[in-house]
């Protein structure tokens, strides 16, 4: 019984995780696409090893003071606003670090240390998606996820077209 229970769990968060990292790859591709960044990418893609680690911790630099000032809200009493807040920054955090990494990595992978932590972690991911896949939850929400998909696909032609 524990181990549904874990295993429902566990494919609960890959679930979200997968839809969130879609959701914000096609948010990021559309703000750089918005915001006319080819260049800033094309240099990024080029960044030396440093640059890239540099390059990485910049959104964790923008996005920490905002962290910081959604727990001071949260220790005055102000939790429906410090817990938006939270996801807010959140959101925008794993946007811009998902977006840099993806544009990034090869540098970064030249460190032994960071390789053997992106093996690591990868791995650990692997596993948990492994686990769930079989799981009658993660098969309703792939359904679920392609509807939503043909829905909003159908939403934008019809304005678009």
């Amino acid at each position: 019984m524990l181990k549904k229970l874990m295993l429902t769990i566990l494919a609960i968060l890959v679930i979200f995780e997968e839809w969130l990292w879609d959701m914000l790859t096609v948010a990021g591709q559309w703000l750089a696409r918005a915001f006319n960044l080819e260049r800033f990418d094309e240099r990024l893609m080029k960044a030396s090893p440093p640059q890239a680690l540099l390059a990485l911790f910049i959104p964790l630099a923008i996005v920490t003071p905002i962290n910081i000032f959604a727990l001071f809200l949260l220790a005055h009493g102000r939790i429906g606003e410090g817990i938006l807040l939270e996801i807010v920054a959140k959101l925008i955090g794993t946007l811009l670090v998902a977006r840099v990494f993806k544009l990034v990595r090869p540098a970064l992978l030249t460190f032994a240390w960071f390789a053997k932590l992106y093996d690591a972690i990868t791995g650990m991911l692997r596993w948990a998606h492994k686990l769930v896949h079989d799981s009658a939850i993660y098969k309703l929400s792939v359904m679920v996820k392609a509807a939503v998909k043909a829905r909003a696909k159908a939403f934008l032609q019809y304005f678009y077209h």
